[in-house]
């Protein structure tokens, strides 16, 4: 009987040995809200087909979401771990009492594009035109066109030209049909129209740089929660790491970039390359104190521009936007 009890303890020892082992290998997860064809799929896939994550000692999760507003729902529902979003967004919701926060992921950003044989070469000759616009009259491009045109050109565009508001796709049609003089679109499509023989006026980061914005700032990042990150410190700094190697494997293999092509659903040839090398040029080199302030300057400006429509009550930057743990 004795021996009987005996066994069944170091039975139970070894069980829960074994649980313990098992719960100490086993890998975090995060899991991602994304748009199935959006940009920032292409590199979780890069993540997950090269095994970047099992790599770095976590498994990526991805949950597959109709728009970015069902990705922002999910992620202040707790359905998922991060998204892809603009700080400006983050900002908005820190301000609100949010604790969201943001590492970059993209600078790539639009630009103003044009027929090739247009006479328009810069924004002064936006006077007259019809003007589509992605977004809305905030759209943030479409503040910053307008700041330019009003302090370098004295030039009132709401006056002085026709702005036609759109989504992104449908402005494309128009473009290709003439019905517009000139295209403001974000970088996927604005990159679908040079392939297509348009060319560029000037982009988003010219009107920047233009405007005294010489750092480059992301428009783009990973979002999540601080609590979440807290609580998880391993996982976060685990897919930072395998979020970097993907972008050098995007950075300097074009057979990578073949492997996604059923991911970014390029028309043609000078699509495809197009969308690649407009994802490099966006891949963010730094991300020092530098480039906060100057993205705090752009905050102000946009607070100044769109108001509180477009930033709420937050007309300075919040601290904590952006995530501190991440410097490059």
């Amino acid at each position: 009987m004795r021996l009987m009890s005996l066994a069944r303890l170091f039975l139970l020892l070894a069980l829960i040995c074994v649980a313990a082992v098992t719960r100490a290998t086993e890998r975090p997860t995060v899991t991602i809200g994304v748009l199935k064809f959006g940009t920032v799929s292409w590199e979780l896939d890069v993540i997950r087909h090269h095994r970047l994550d099992e790599a770095a000692g976590f498994e990526l999760k991805l949950m597959e979401l109709a728009s970015g507003q069902a990705a922002q729902i999910a992620l202040q529902g707790g359905a998922v771990d991060m998204i892809a979003s603009d700080w400006l967004w983050v900002a908005r919701q820190r301000a609100a009492g949010a604790d969201l926060t943001f590492i970059p992921h993209s600078a790539a950003v639009g630009a103003l594009m044009v027929p090739a044989a247009s006479p328009i070469a810069s924004v002064a000759d936006l006077k007259g035109r019809r003007i589509g616009v992605a977004g809305t009259p905030i759209d943030k491009s479409w503040l910053l066109l307008k700041a330019l045109a009003r302090d370098r050109y004295a030039l009132d565009l709401d006056a002085a030209a026709t702005p036609v508001f759109a989504a992104p796709p449908l402005l494309n049609q128009k473009a290709a049909t003439g019905e517009l003089d000139a295209v403001l679109n974000f970088w996927p499509y604005a990159a679908r129209l040079q392939a297509a023989g348009m060319r560029t006026v000037i982009g988003v980061d010219g009107m920047m740089r233009d405007l005294g914005l010489s750092a480059q700032v992301p428009a783009v990042g990973f979002v999540f929660h601080e609590g979440w990150a807290k609580a998880n410190p391993a996982a976060l700094d685990a897919f930072i790491a395998a979020s970097r190697k993907a972008k050098a494997i995007m950075a300097r293999s074009d057979a990578e970039w073949d492997r996604l092509r059923p991911l970014m659903k390029a028309e043609d040839e000078a699509t495809w390359a197009a969308l690649r090398d407009q994802f490099r040029a966006g891949i963010p080199q730094r991300w020092t104190e530098e480039e906060r302030e100057a993205a705090a300057r752009l905050y102000g400006l946009m607070a100044k521009l769109g108001g509180r429509e477009l930033v709420g009550n937050a007309m300075a930057l919040p601290d904590g936007t952006f995530w501190p743990g991440v410097r490059f």
